[in-house]
């Protein structure tokens, strides 16, 4: 199973539901208006406690412009663009996770403090940060974390930490229209009816009559 495919069966099996309710909720893109920072899902009729908590985290910034830079960087090696679609980065998942950790607090610290441990980790072993780091480096720093079966026991922070981000990042997504579009969800459509087959009627010896044809619509196949 490649990479994709896992992210994948983790976001459709065993990601935190309440992150995917929020998600929902909050990050559908789809009709955004290109000068409001409100996701088209959030302008939805809400109780003042809900609008007044709204505003109140999309007003603030968590994360610098460096912890956002290596979120994307990290996001797109957990996701990145293929053949059927694009990259976390494309989906916006650095927004998601900014707007998460905020609605969220609880998240802050784990993230806040697993970026610096990265930063750490790649100075030691590079002399540099993980954003500056080349490809080649920034993929053998995480090959180090993301296989909590094979990791050091000295690297025990930095699993927790991306196992963090790849769930966040996997709920981002796959509740954005990229994601689901990825998925293949379809959602509920209208039936299209045409009425009973033509072989069923024959078995039972029916028929539709004349008036009954003209009267219903009939949908091409």
């Amino acid at each position: 199973m490649d990479r994709r495919k896992s992210i994948k069966a983790l976001a459709l099996g065993t990601i935190s539901a309440g992150i995917l309710l929020d998600a929902c909720k909050e990050t559908d893109k789809k009709t955004e208006s290109p000068k409001s920072s409100e996701p088209a899902a959030g302008k939805l009729d809400r109780m003042k406690e809900e609008e007044d908590h709204f505003k109140k985290v999309s007003s603030e910034r968590f994360f610098t412009d460096h912890e956002l830079a290596t979120i994307t960087i990290l996001a797109d090696i957990i996701i990145p663009a293929d053949e059927v679609s694009g990259s976390a980065s494309d989906a916006k998942v650095a927004d998601f996770i900014e707007f998460i950790v905020k609605d969220m607090p609880d998240h802050q610290t784990p993230m806040r403090g697993g970026l610096r441990w990265l930063d750490l980790q790649c100075f030691k072993q590079f002399e540099k940060s993980f954003k500056d780091c080349s490809e080649q480096e920034r993929i053998k720093m995480v090959d180090q974390i993301a296989y909590p079966a094979k990791a050091k026991p000295n690297m025990k922070q930095g699993v927790a930490f991306f196992n963090l981000m790849r769930d966040l990042t996997a709920s981002g997504f796959y509740t954005s229209e990229i994601g689901v579009k990825d998925i293949g969800y379809a959602g509920n459509k209208p039936n299209q009816w045409n009425g009973v087959p033509d072989e069923v009627l024959k078995q039972y010896n029916l028929a539709y009559t004349e008036k009954e044809l003209k009267e219903c619509i009939s949908y091409n196949k």
